[in-house]
């Protein structure tokens, strides 16, 4: 009965996926055509995913929009150099990711840090209630403090592995698709990002 329901389940996302990279696809084509209408309606079903990942790796609203906008032109512009129009979305976060990388070279969350290479939600290891209370915002405060801090000096790739893969719950493959590796390397980035994270954040770690 389980086999049962998880083959239906995983034929129905195998499906919504289709779905999607034909819509991709379609829009990327009709763009291409012309129909400047067509690549708005791709801004709108990525915007949320490209501003949220610009925004966890820069830690600033008013750059990340900055960055996502930049991100969309450029896309607009070598639209047609795109070779699986399919796949526009994952395109889009590698150019909002690169852009966003740079920015910080020129010029933060709570998530799960159990270090399973195949668990991008929250599940254990979070901060303690007692630092996240509305009646102690100074412990609260400075728990955020400590949590962007250690995220921001995680290098590069393991900075970005995390923050697509734990903190915007992207699939593994498409993150190594968006990354360019592959999906192991994928595992041992947000597994060595984490590990980090845990011995940085020990002292606000529940017991």
């Amino acid at each position: 009965m389980l086999s049962r329901v998880m083959t239906e389940i995983a034929a129905k996302s195998r499906m919504e996926q289709s779905e999607s990279e034909q819509f991709d696809a379609q829009a990327v084509a009709r763009t291409r055509a012309g129909d400047a209408a067509a690549f708005d309606r791709l801004i709108e079903k990525y915007q949320r995913r490209a501003v949220a990942v610009a925004y966890r790796l820069l830690g600033n609203l008013d750059d990340a929009l900055e960055v996502t906008q930049e991100a969309y032109l450029k896309a607009f512009r070598s639209l047609a150099s795109l070779e699986e129009p399919g796949r526009f979305g994952a395109w889009l976060v590698r150019i909002v990711s690169n852009l966003s990388l740079n920015f910080r070279r020129g010029r933060r969350p709570t998530l799960s840090l159990a270090t399973s290479e195949d668990d991008p939600g929250v599940h254990d290891d979070r901060l303690p209630a007692s630092s996240q209370a509305a009646g102690d915002p100074v412990q609260s405060s400075e728990a955020q403090r400590a949590i962007a801090a250690a995220i921001e000096s995680l290098p590069e790739q393991q900075r970005l592995a995390l923050v697509l893969f734990a903190l915007e719950a992207i699939p593994q493959k498409e993150v190594a698709e968006i990354m360019q590796c592959s999906v192991e390397m994928v595992k041992w980035n947000v597994f060595q990002a984490r590990k980090t994270l845990k011995d940085k954040l020990a002292e606000y770690l529940e017991e």
